[in-house]
């Protein structure tokens, strides 16, 4: 388990995600990586990003990206920190977080639509490796 948005986390992440049975078979069609933008507020200060390139129920690479690169992907997710802790403490569900724009994206809203047991899983996966907050 790991502290939610640290390096740590990530890498806990993408061990579950490539480790996980359940996610592997949900997500075997899903092609698409996430940028992953929080923005302060609460006890986070700065701006934290991550890069997330998931590719048929597998994470194939995922990292903090800085400020000054320009890392290009399919899905951007962008919130206020505290948005992001409400999804991983499960007091709001991931679709509903998109609908009510609590979540911003930028991408495809069909695809996600399309895909809701694969969202829905991979924030399974994701609230599984979180045990603390900053």
């Amino acid at each position: 388990m790991a502290t939610f948005p640290t390096s740590e986390w990530l890498s806990a992440l993408v061990e579950k995600l490539n480790s996980d049975q359940k996610y592997a078979q949900v997500a075997r069609n899903w092609e698409g990586d996430i940028l992953v933008q929080i923005d302060p507020g609460g006890s986070l200060n700065d701006q934290v990003v991550f890069y997330i390139d998931l590719w048929h129920g597998k994470c194939r690479d995922a990292y903090p990206v800085g400020i000054e690169n320009s890392v290009k992907a399919v899905f951007t997710l962008k919130a206020p920190y505290e948005n992001y802790v409400r999804l991983l403490k499960g007091e709001i569900e991931p679709m509903q977080a998109l609908l009510t724009r609590k979540l911003g994206l930028a991408g495809n809203m069909a695809v996600l639509m399309r895909n809701v047991p694969t969202v829905l899983d991979f924030v399974r996966c994701c609230r599984q490796v979180t045990d603390a907050f900053l």
